[in-house]
């Protein structure tokens, strides 16, 4: 077996941006920022929660408004 062909595992330290929770995981990266964990996801918490990325949310309404006048 070659030496050397495998990369580092880490103990990582993921940190949710939505709700601030942390928790811990293995990987190859020691740390890891994710947009929506399970403490937070809609799908979880059955909480309906829109996440906006660059403006596509405003977009996806103005095109709903705009077929719901027949425009």
């Amino acid at each position: 077996m070659k030496p050397d062909t495998h990369p580092k595992y880490y103990a990582a330290n993921v940190t949710c941006a939505t709700c601030g929770s942390a928790f811990t995981v293995g990987s190859t990266r020691p740390d890891l920022r994710v947009d929506v964990c399970a403490s937070c996801h809609p799908f979880f918490t059955g909480k309906q929660m829109i996440i906006d990325t660059a403006g596509q949310v405003e977009r996806f309404q103005k095109r709903l408004e705009r077929a719901a006048t027949g425009r």
